[in-house]
């Protein structure tokens, strides 16, 4: 249960939500207020920014997908990757004329970015027109920041540090009907030395499991066909709770939920990839047959500099289990190529692991340093351009995998979820093993499981025809 803290400051915030409520109406001429919140990274930010949304909301505004007709701008921001930080500061740029134009605009940016103290303070000192900037721990903090932002007009800047506390009870808008997140713990206790989640998340903690299935249940009760469960490592579930639980045991549980559903859950860490997960996921129809096991590198010396925990003994140790115990199995994963210190040789070993494995797609990367990290100061010798070759041969083998998989999907029937409608009118629904299959059929099945049997296989994408 949320502790008396968390509860008192929750209060303390719907205080201010009820507030602005007439301070926007008036602010915007006695109008309701519109609000755009656009999200960068990872699902774990789409979560956040629901929240955002849902808060916003209960201050009375509603919600616009486009930045012209928006009184509030919100940037939830990503700092995995530099390319995700660069969209981002471009994107900012662009919000300079329309401040100019209205200059009631509100504007401001959250999220990992602004965890970091030297994106902050650039955020801060090169584009004024941005009101507010806060991090990642601070959001229910939310309706006290703007409030102050909107009644005192001046800019400020809120980092705030780890507590180690959950806020339950914060509003939230799902931005899905019928697919959605559910974060079940937060933060990463792991620091591989590319990494930046550890300093802009924070340490793990852990959701209680009966909070967890009340709004699982509560998801399934409102039509959700798909929940996927949320955590920077959600292997680590359960640590530090008081109640002795794990993450197959709630994942089970969540299973043994009355009703039509599937459960996904991201992402898995290797090192606490367990037999008994793998059990769990075979022994229930309604956890999908797919895992993201993000292995990183083929080459055990690599591994040890990205302080990953594991081996590939070890991480092919659990694939081969999953693979005996689960029928169609889906791996995905990710994969940096030119991590510092690597040659030739280890990505050779990255590439013999792909096609041992055998992936049904892999998320790649070539690595990017993140200031503040460990091995954003390593040497670094092998030049980006090199680094490329590597990628484009690694993207060749994948596709010749990928390739091979569809293929050998041709003339079978699968139970997929249909997804959403393309601009030509076909549908594309998603098979168990996270696989699209575009098929012929009205938009009123959107949301709804059908079964498609596979008639032609690309290298990504299968057509089907419903039967």
């Amino acid at each position: 249960m949320p502790n008396i803290s968390t509860i008192d400051e929750l209060k303390k915030q719907e205080e201010y939500t009820d507030m602005l409520k007439d301070i926007l109406f008036m602010r915007y001429d006695n109008n309701q207020p519109k609000a755009h919140v656009r999200t960068y990274g990872c699902q774990q930010n789409v979560a956040d920014s629901e929240k955002i949304k849902g808060m916003l909301e209960k201050m009375g505004c509603e919600l616009t997908e486009n930045t012209e007709d928006a009184d509030i701008i919100i940037f939830n921001t990503c700092a995995v990757r530099e390319h995700a930080e660069d969209r981002v500061f471009g994107n900012v740029g662009e919000l300079k004329a329309l401040k100019r134009r209205k200059p009631s605009l509100l504007i401001g940016l959250c999220g990992c970015m602004m965890e970091q103290k030297h994106i902050s303070e650039r955020i801060y000192k090169s584009f004024p027109y941005v009101g507010m900037v806060f991090g990642t721990h601070v959001i229910h903090k939310f309706p006290e920041m703007l409030y102050n932002a909107v009644t005192t007009g001046k800019r400020f800047v809120e980092r705030g540090t780890d507590d180690g506390k959950i806020y339950e009870g914060i509003p939230v808008h799902r931005d899905g009907s019928f697919k959605g997140w559910l974060s079940i713990m937060y933060g990463c206790d792991n620091f591989c030395t590319y990494c930046i989640v550890p300093y802009v998340r924070g340490r793990e903690r852990s959701r209680q499991s009966k909070t967890v299935l009340e709004e699982a249940k509560a998801m399934v009760k409102s039509g959700f066909k798909e929940i996927t469960l949320l955590g920077q490592n959600v292997n680590s579930y359960g640590k530090g709770l008081e109640e002795k639980t794990s993450f197959p045991k709630l994942l089970k549980n969540v299973s043994e939920i009355e009703g039509d559903f599937w459960i996904r859950f991201m992402t898995s860490h290797p090192k606490d990839a367990s037999k008994e997960l793998i059990d769990v996921i075979a022994d229930s129809e309604k956890i999908c047959n797919h895992i993201h096991l993000p292995f990183q590198s083929g080459s055990d010396g690599i591994l040890k500099r990205m302080n990953r925990h594991y081996d590939k003994e070890k991480y092919m140790e659990i694939v081969n289990y999953a693979k005996s115990k689960i029928p169609d199995l889906a791996l995905t994963s990710d994969v940096i190529v030119g991590f510092p210190g690597e040659t030739y040789e280890d990505f050779q070993k990255t590439l013999d692991l792909i096609r041992e494995v055998e992936f049904t797609s892999l998320f790649t990367f070539i690595y990017s340093p993140r200031v503040g990290t460990p091995a954003a100061k390593m040497d670094d010798p092998i030049p980006y351009e090199e680094k490329s070759r590597w990628f484009s041969e690694l993207l060749k083998v994948q596709e010749e995998i990928a390739a091979k998989r569809c293929a050998e999907m041709n003339g079978k029937t699968y139970r997929v979820l249909v997804e959403e409608q393309k601009k030509d009118g076909i549908l594309c629904a998603r098979t168990q093993n996270n696989i699209i299959v575009e098929v012929q059929g009205s938009a009123d099945l959107i949301g709804t499981f059908q079964n498609a049997e596979v008639t032609e296989s690309r290298n990504w994408i299968l057509r089907g025809k419903l039967v």
